[in-house]
């Protein structure tokens, strides 16, 4: 045995001087001397040794270094099953970390295959697994629904809105929502939205108030502002969005200020059906502090005419490219700027205040079956991007080793991005989580 302790010191002595002289931050030792310790202990000793020593090594790794996660981010297990335009959220009980997964479409992408099923990972098991949990109860005729969208606070969770879609392809917005407690497993039916929306985006502020942006409802798109507060199950409506209506955009937010960008309106033809235009649109908001109902609206260049102006004009001093971005925001065109539907999108924190990150979607807006409404097949985008709120600029794309599209949500859990299944290319249906990690002095705002 004192052989077996000198050996497991000195792989750790060895993970440390690695460590220190790779320059990484000392954040990580915990995560490499967990994994170096299970791994030398598992080749030699046995499962019984294994049990009592791994859990002392883990007790001290925690009173040197503090919580220590329960495995690698990139280990997170895949979904029991491939789902798409599901509902993500995170919550926490009893100091454990859970992520979990409502509704959404299963790989078939057929009207059979919309769910109302629900999974659970508590991340903070080591080698833990996805968990069936109660399917989300419903109110109309139909179980299953689509573009959900979800929210946790503390240790509820809570689902809005979604539609129903019929063998004929009818598709009906549904009017209830549920809170969900990790802690019993059970839903509980709360306030009926004043206008029953899918497709919407979400964020939350204060830890209490829950932010609806438009979405669709049964005919057409809303440009309303739909605030639910949990501590009193009522709702109200705050200053609506001064662009045109959309569903399927992308929010994030970070203390009381966010950025909404794109989504998918409907055009009026003459003698011709209406049609779906991708929206190159993004405002930024501002929550007052003194009325969560007032949001200041402003209109932001689009990140992909930002993104060409700095390759185009890399000469040039950046305030003169800044200045040229504001000039650039009437020509928001088809032309000139690159719309993504369904992105992924959260607040993270940095030194300076916070960033809204954005990533992936789609160019062509589709059907939720992944075929445009032109007719072709869309295909994920391969990009992220980044508005700074500090500075108020968007800052330079940079490529996903993963393209993926049809989320409701994007998490942020251990200072990395989770997408939670969505559909990767060629419409395929992902169980994946797929994982990015954030830079150097950036956080997640949990």
């Amino acid at each position: 045995m004192p052989r077996l302790i000198e050996f497991i010191c000195s792989r750790i002595r060895l993970s440390v001087k690695r460590l220190v002289f790779s320059g990484r931050k000392t954040t990580m030792i915990p995560l490499l001397f967990t994994a170096v310790i299970r791994k030398v202990i598992n080749k030699i000793i046995n499962k019984k040794i294994n049990q009592v020593i791994s859990p002392v090594i883990s007790i001290l790794l925690v009173l040197f270094f503090g919580a220590v996660p329960a495995y690698a981010v990139t280990d997170i297990a895949p979904l029991p099953q491939p789902v798409s335009n599901n509902a993500v959220a995170l919550v926490q009980s009893n100091q454990h970390t859970y992520l979990l997964s409502f509704t959404g479409l299963g790989k078939g992408k057929d009207y059979q295959d919309v769910h109302n099923k629900a999974w659970a990972i508590n991340l903070s098991s080591p080698n833990a697994q996805w968990q069936a949990i109660n399917p989300v109860p419903h109110v109309a005729s139909l179980a299953g629904r689509l573009a959900s969208i979800a929210i946790g606070i503390n240790d509820k969770a809570y689902v809005f809105g979604g539609y129903t879609v019929a063998e004929n392809h009818d598709e009906i917005s549904t009017i209830d929502n549920y809170q969900y407690s990790i802690n019993n497993n059970q839903y509980t039916r709360i306030a009926d939205m004043p206008v029953a929306v899918d497709d919407t985006t979400a964020a939350s502020y204060q830890q209490r108030y829950i932010y609806l942006f438009g979405g669709w409802h049964n005919d057409g798109n809303i440009n309303l502002v739909q605030v639910y507060d949990t501590q009193t199950n009522t709702w109200a409506q705050a200053s609506p969005m001064p662009a045109p209506a959309v569903f399927g955009q992308a929010v994030g937010m970070v203390g009381n200020k966010l950025v909404l960008c794109d989504g998918v309106t409907v055009q009026a033809n003459i003698n011709a059906r209406r049609s779906y235009q991708a929206s190159h649109v993004c405002l930024y908001g501002e929550i007052n502090p003194d009325n969560h109902l007032r949001i200041d609206w402003q209109l932001l260049p689009h990140y992909s005419v930002a993104a060409n102006i700095e390759a185009s004009q890399s000469q040039t001093t950046e305030s003169s490219a800044n200045q040229s971005i504001v000039n650039s925001v009437e020509s928001n065109t088809v032309t000139t700027a690159t719309a993504h539907y369904r992105m992924a999108a959260t607040g993270i924190k940095t030194a300076t205040g916070g960033q809204i990150v954005f990533l992936g979607g789609s160019d062509n807006p589709y059907n939720y079956s992944g075929i445009g409404y032109n007719g072709h097949p869309s295909e994920p985008s391969s990009y992220g991007y980044r508005f700074d709120l500090a500075t108020k600029q968007w800052l330079t794309p940079f490529e996903l080793p993963q393209p993926s599209m049809d989320h409701r949500a994007l998490v942020c859990w251990q200072n990395h991005l989770l997408r939670v299944g969505g559909m990767l290319g060629h419409q395929q249906v992902s169980q994946q989580v797929l994982t990015t990690p954030l830079s150097t002095g950036q956080s997640c705002t949990q």
